[in-house]
């Protein structure tokens, strides 16, 4: 079942979650997790596991208009189980680092790319724009001015809760903590304040080539921004090129690609994430149980790269 990756210029990701719901009575549910193929990432397997076995007029997707998967649930009263385990292939080079993109005049940019511009929910840039032209202003080119971005944020915002599911960009960098939702919608803010198209992204980002990271893993957010003809990856969370990013989905703030919407009342007592390098060539049998992360071959594998990256 293991096997080396046959091309160097790949690697595999195992990558899924595990949600435990308990809902006081029947609930619509949207969910926002399955990552698709995409240049860079091939599905190579993947697994839905949804209990109670839910009649399919209460169960579908559908393609939302940023281009995401959508899993919709008419959920039943009492516990619900939703996980999901996949096999990805990803690029093995680490992000791309393109000091020398220039910005793009707002006249030559796609209509795509428009509304990229403009302030949302959790994405108050309005609000900004004072102080990023204060900041930023001065920075010449649209990647360099995107990464003084991310250099200012790494400064400025210390990582650890702070927030809330309704806290704004502009409340996050006030406060001066962040989670990677947070310093994610500041990114885009600030960026999007400077007259450069940018989206939140969604996703999973394993510990590959870094020292592991032994708290629960959950879903990570980064965001993109359009220079040189294509969305390229900033990470303000971090700020330095990492490997194996799987994406699930992009949107204007994080109220696009929240993992789970809820109509209704819930607890969710149980959340499980993992993401990890493997040399799997197929998923294991269910009864095999789903990843602790970091794996002890993800470590391995993480380890080995990094020697040789």
């Amino acid at each position: 079942m293991t096997q080396p990756a046959s091309n160097p210029e790949t690697i595999r990701v195992r990558a899924g979650f595990e949600l435990h719901f308990e809902l006081s009575r029947p609930t619509p549910m949207l969910f926002v997790v399955e990552p698709t193929e995409r240049p860079g990432q091939r599905i190579l397997a993947a697994r839905k596991r949804i209990f109670p076995d839910l009649p399919m007029s209460e169960t579908s997707s559908y393609t939302d208009i940023n281009g995401n998967t959508v899993w919709r649930l008419q959920a039943p009263a009492g516990r619900l189980e939703v996980s999901h385990d996949l096999l990805i292939e990803v690029s093995a080079q680490k992000d791309a680092a393109l000091g020398h993109l220039p910005k793009t005049p707002i006249e030559a940019l796609p209509a795509h790319t428009l509304h990229y511009l403009l302030p949302s929910r959790y994405v108050d840039s309005d609000l900004l724009a004072g102080e990023a032209w204060t900041l930023f202003g001065h920075v010449q080119g649209g990647w360099a001015q995107a990464q003084a971005v991310c250099d200012h944020l790494q400064t400025r915002l210390m990582y650890g809760a702070g927030s809330t599911s309704a806290t704004s960009a502009r409340e996050a960098y006030q406060s001066g903590y962040a989670v990677c939702r947070d310093f994610a919608h500041a990114g885009v803010a600030f960026c999007r304040a400077l007259n450069l198209p940018a989206r939140y992204v969604c996703g999973y980002l394993p510990d590959i080539a870094v020292p592991p990271d032994f708290r629960p893993m959950d879903f990570h957010a980064w965001f993109e921004v359009w220079l040189g003809g294509a969305w390229r990856t900033f990470d303000a969370r971090h700020n330095f090129p990492r490997v194996g990013r799987v994406l699930i989905g992009t949107g204007r703030d994080a109220s696009d690609v929240a993992f789970n919407t809820v109509f209704g009342g819930f607890e969710m007592p149980r959340m499980k994430v993992w993401a990890d390098q493997t040399g799997l060539s197929e998923l294991p049998p269910m009864s095999d149980g789903f990843p602790v992360t970091p794996t002890a071959e993800g470590l391995a594998l993480s380890a080995a790269w990094g020697d040789r990256a």
